[in-house]
């Protein structure tokens, strides 16, 4: 029972790991389009936060506690 709550929680801390970057952005202010308009979207958008080269470590940590959950019956 210890091994799947330890499990679960490794899972969510993994998530909180991978998603940190993108929850800690700054909101973006108006701007104005090289086309007209106005937009709320950022100038330099960009996913480079998503790649799996900066995020390892989070995906190490929910694939130990999927680990975990699985096999958490047999300990």
């Amino acid at each position: 029972m210890w091994a799947i709550l330890i499990g679960a929680t490794l899972i969510v801390a993994g998530l909180l790991l991978l998603f940190r970057p993108a929850l800690n952005k700054k909101l973006s202010e108006p701007h104005r389009l090289p086309q007209g308009g106005r937009t709320l979207e950022p100038r330099r958008q960009g996913v480079r936060f998503l790649g799996i080269s900066q995020n390892w470590p989070a995906l190490i940590v929910i694939a130990a506690g999927a680990l975990l959950m699985f096999f958490g019956q047999y300990l």
